[in-house]
């Protein structure tokens, strides 16, 4: 098929526009949020590839450290793409290759001046000791999957409806389905409330929150409410505190849970965690059976779907979660009982924020290690993320 010149140059005009008025203080999608309102003359074509081009040019990271932002951008499509037209009018030889495996791209692209995929994610050095490298690096020029949280009980009927507007779903467990990114599911008649977005990686983590009916547990970091969803969706009979710093964060877990047709009760509270009086003085004397860190962290794992973030992420950054998490934890494991569990997790892939905050809880408190893992993610078209399951002592 013939390349509309005029047209790729146009898509290119309006990618520049875009990508220049990013200042990276805001996720990406926020910003051509707003960008495309700003700019309503744009059609939905012109939104796409302009959502595309920005997505694809952050997914080099710092591996193509090119000032031209054209340049650039065709090393990505090239990586990212499948088909392309800008390669075709930019770069023939690249055109040629477009349709290899991503493996065989690599390779071509390690020819071109300046190209290397060890810079392209920050601070590799420090990567949780399961991460294999290269598969994780490569990770980044894959689009990752969209996956649902099937409510229990109402498996088939998603499945029904999903078939019945033509989508496809994968299966991955009875409750668990992964879509192409980008699946619009917000507007199906009959599907609010049945299914909640939630990653592959994060759903696994369930298997470190086993807990018994009718016990006590506190989700101390529940922003929008998840992995809380996930406990009493699995054990309805629990006693469940969710709490953050952010009370705006709570009032809309309230809207999912709400959404998401639960009838348990529960309590929430903001809290301050890094402020032991604070603490202390809304717990009081109380003890759980359970306590869920889900930790603010760099978010690392997560940045096939943000890769914006890889650009502007440093060591000063990575030492303000750390700094953070263990501040977390000194100030929640004084309210759980003896011989209950407290779980980590984090979508981190930095050794700092995963297993060395394991050993600093093991080397401070009295807590035995049952289990840990590195979620490999990048396996699956997924978040990485990082979970441990700690017994007091």
């Amino acid at each position: 098929m013939e390349i509309n010149e005029r047209r790729v140059l146009q898509q290119v005009r309006n990618f520049e526009r875009a990508l220049t008025g990013y200042d990276n203080k805001e996720p990406l999608a926020r910003y051509l949020t707003r960008f495309f309102k700003e700019n309503k003359q744009m059609g939905s074509s012109d939104r796409r590839m302009t959502s595309r081009f920005c997505y694809n040019y952050f997914r080099l990271g710092n591996a193509y450290p090119q000032s031209d932002l054209v340049e650039r951008l065709v090393i990505a499509e090239f990586l990212c793409e499948q088909h392309s037209d800008l390669v075709g009018l930019q770069n023939k030889q690249l055109a040629d290759s477009i349709h290899l495996p991503l493996s065989e791209k690599l390779n071509i692209a390690s020819s071109q001046k300046d190209f290397d995929l060890d810079r392209l994610f920050p601070i590799t050095d420090t990567l949780s000791k399961d991460v294999d490298k290269d598969t994780f690096l490569a990770s980044h020029f894959i689009q990752p999957n969209l996956f649902i949280r099937i409510r229990r009980g109402q498996e088939s009927r998603v499945q029904d409806i999903l078939q019945n507007e033509g989508i496809y779903a994968e299966t991955i467990t009875a409750q668990t389905l992964a879509l192409a990114n980008g699946t619009k599911l917000q507007n199906i008649k009959g599907l609010n409330g049945l299914y909640e977005v939630q990653d592959l990686s994060s759903q696994y983590t369930l298997n470190f929150m086993a807990s018994d009916p009718g016990e006590n547990w506190w989700d101390t970091c529940a922003a929008s409410g998840g992995k809380s969803l996930m406990l009493l969706d699995n054990q309805p009979t629990i006693k469940l505190l969710v709490s953050d710093i952010r009370l705006s964060i709570l009032r809309n877990l309230d809207e999912r849970f709400q959404q998401a047709g639960i009838k348990q009760s529960y309590r929430k509270k903001v809290i301050d965690l890094t402020d032991a009086s604070n603490v202390k003085a809304i717990i009081q004397d109380e003890q759980f059976d359970g306590i869920v860190v889900d930790a603010p962290c760099s978010g690392s794992g997560t940045w096939g779907r943000t890769p914006e973030m890889m650009q502007s992420f440093d060591v000063k950054k990575l030492e303000s979660f750390t700094t953070l998490q263990k501040q977390i934890v000194t100030q929640v494991i004084p309210f759980l009982k003896v011989g209950k569990p407290l779980v980590y997790i984090t979508c981190s892939v930095y050794r700092a924020e995963n297993e060395d905050i394991i050993n600093y809880i093991l080397s401070h408190f009295a807590m035995r290690l049952e289990k840990m893992e590195f979620i490999k993610g990048y396996d699956n078209k997924a978040d990485s993320m990082f979970a441990a399951r700690l017994i007091k002592a």
